[in-house]
C-alpha cells in the first residue's frame, strides 16, 4: 500500500483540526464518532500519521463533511491541469484514489477522482456522505451496494447513495475508473447508519 505524501498529511492535519474545532469536538468525542483511536487521530492532526482511505472516509462520515473538505488544499485557477504523475495518491485496502478536482457550484459540491482498484483486491466502505458515481474505463469491476451485486465493464456506470455500505472488487485484474462524489448543502450531517456492524479500518 502506498503511503500518502507529506503534503497530503499536512493538508489533512490542518483541515481536520479546523473542522473538529469548528464543531467544538474533542479528540475523544471525534474518536467515538469516527471509531478511530484517539492516539491515531492525534497523529493525523499532528501530520505524523499514515492516513488511509478508510480513515478519511470515516472522518468524513463522523464530521458530516465532503471528503474534499479534508484533503483539498483549494487553490482555484482559471485553468486547472492535473498531471497524472503529480497527483497525490490516497490508498486503501484495495483502491488508489487521486483527487483531481473539487467543483463547488453554490449548494452542490462535486469531487472528481481517478480511481484504480488493484487486481484481485477489494475495497469496503461502511458508507459516507454524498452520492457516489463510478464510470469504468478499463477492466471488470464488481460493485456491491447494500447487498446488491453488479458487474461493470468499460463504459458502464453506477450511481448510489454513498451512505449505504458498499464494496468494489477487481477479480480479473486491475480496474481503472472515474469516481464522482456529489453532495448537496446539509447532506453531510452526521447520522447513524443502521447497517454499521463493524468499525472501519
Amino acid at each position: 500500500m502506498k503511503s500518502p505524501s507529506s503534503s497530503v498529511r499536512d493538508i489533512l492535519a490542518a483541515n481536520l483540526k479546523r473542522e473538529r474545532t469548528r464543531r467544538g469536538l474533542s479528540l475523544s468525542e471525534l474518536s467515538r464518532l469516527s471509531r478511530i483511536g484517539k492516539a491515531t487521530l492525534s497523529q493525523v492532526e499532528a501530520a505524523t500519521g499514515n492516513p488511509t482511505i478508510e480513515t478519511v472516509f470515516s472522518l468524513s462520515r463522523a464530521l458530516g463533511v465532503p471528503i474534499s473538505d479534508l484533503i483539498d488544499a483549494r487553490h482555484p485557477e482559471a485553468v486547472t491541469v492535473v498531471r497524472a504523475a503529480e497527483a497525490e495518491v490516497l490508498s486503501g485496502e484495495g483502491v488508489d484514489l487521486r483527487a483531481l478536482q473539487r467543483i463547488d457550484t453554490g449548494g452542490v459540491i462535486v469531487e472528481v477522482y481517478d480511481q484504480q482498484v488493484r487486481a484481485e483486491s477489494q475495497q469496503q466502505s461502511l458508507g459516507h456522505a454524498g452520492t457516489e458515481h463510478t464510470i469504468v474505463q478499463a477492466g471488470l469491476l464488481v460493485a456491491e451496494v447494500d447487498g446488491r451485486r453488479v458487474e461493470l465493464g468499460p463504459g458502464d456506470y453506477i450511481a448510489f447513495d454513498a451512505s449505504l455500505p458498499h464494496r468494489y472488487a477487481a477479480p480479473d485484474g486491475p480496474v481503472r475508473s472515474v469516481l464522482l462524489l456529489h453532495y448537496r448543502s446539509g447532506q453531510g450531517e452526521p447520522r447513524q447508519n443502521p447497517h454499521e456492524a463493524r468499525p472501519p479500518h
